[in-house]
């Protein structure tokens, strides 16, 4: 399928961004705000949401943020991908995201270059992202996906790990007619007939695996060396401005990881309530993720501590690496300045570790 070239990328989204901006409304935005004062509604946080099984739906749906910060006004918007969450940072719309590892890398780079901070690890991919065909298409691996229709959101996780599994099967992305849908619309697609595989994410991955077998997880690319992850994204103006919401935001966060881990029944009630599942669907769901305990974020392989950040920076190199490899973006960002866009600044204290 024909795409726009990545030079062509900052152009196409700082038109939408404009139009974000001036309407300040619509689907992808959020409420106005987000400075500072000493008023609550001059001190906003306005947060992106997924529709994925994570702990960041357990601090949504408990209001832990709202009871931490109660002079703030705090806006959730959902949004369905992190390429809508990039142009939404553009946009300057948003504060803080669940966004996916691929796109915050795409973000990184050229020509966004947007000024954002990873502040959080929500989760690591496993089992909850995966490559899926229809039982009826008579493929048994990824090889047997040349010319056929696979759909996937574009420059996202799914999408970053749906072309490692071509190339890592030697498959070239020329040879798949690869279409840009959002999960729901992959569903619908799904149910017509009018695609034969897709690379997603739960909870329309359970959808699709009713009559569909899986090729590859997440879970198996993370091993061959292309791991994918979920992250707390906030931008660096509002670090900057409002450091301990930020600490408020991340304790929320890791109060939600010690649920999942702790107490699975009422980490799957929470997450069921948003996603409209059953506790058991919900819980069924939440097993496959991988979820970090707190202590971990500040460990070298993760976020690291400032006098040392952690593997995560060169994880998003390498990502940024593989994109431009792909043709996706123009350039890779250099390690220092992914380092720099690591915000580890008091994780032990914060967390309470």
């Amino acid at each position: 399928m024909s795409r726009p070239r990545p030079t062509h990328l900052l152009s196409l989204l700082l038109a939408v961004a404009t139009a974000l901006a001036l309407t300040g409304c619509g689907n992808g935005t959020a409420s106005a705000g987000g400075g500072g004062g000493g008023d609550k509604a001059a001190k906003t946080i306005r947060i992106a949401y997924q529709a994925f099984p994570s702990g960041d739906l357990i601090v949504k749906n408990k209001g832990w943020l709202e009871k931490a910060l109660p002079d703030y006004a705090i806006t959730w918007t959902k949004f369905d991908s992190g390429a809508s969450i990039n142009t939404a940072f553009v946009a300057g719309s948003i504060d803080i995201a669940a966004i996916g590892s691929s796109p915050v890398a795409r973000g990184l780079s050229a020509p966004l270059n947007i000024p954002y901070q990873v502040a959080f690890v929500l989760d690591v991919a496993g089992d909850n992202e995966a490559l899926v065909v229809r039982n009826d298409a008579g493929i048994s691996d990824v090889s047997g996906l040349k010319g056929k229709k696979v759909a996937t959101s574009f420059a996202s996780t799914a999408h970053y790990s749906l072309l490692a599994a071509l190339d890592q099967a030697g498959v070239a992305e020329s040879e798949v007619k690869i279409v840009d849908l959002e999960p729901q619309d992959i569903l619908a697609s799904w149910t017509r007939g009018d695609i034969d595989a897709a690379y997603t994410w739960l909870p329309t991955l359970e959808e699709l695996k009713k009559n569909g077998k899986v090729l590859i997880a997440s879970r198996e690319l993370a091993t061959a060396g292309k791991p994918t992850l979920d992250l707390g994204v906030v931008s660096t103006a509002f670090v900057g401005a409002h450091p301990g919401a930020v600490d408020a935001w991340r304790k929320a966060e890791a109060q939600a990881l010690d649920l999942i881990a702790k107490d699975p029944d009422a980490a799957a009630q929470a997450v069921g309530a948003e996603l409209n599942l059953s506790k058991e669907d919900a819980k069924s769901q939440l097993s496959q993720g991988v979820f970090l305990k707190p202590a971990d974020l500040a460990s070298p392989e993760w976020l690291g501590t400032p006098d040392k950040v952690g593997g995560l920076a060169k994880n998003l190199v390498s990502a940024a690496q593989f994109l431009k490899d792909q043709q996706k973006i123009d350039s890779v960002p250099d390690l220092a300045t992914v380092e720099r866009a690591i915000y580890n600044k008091g994780l032990p204290g914060v967390l309470g570790f």
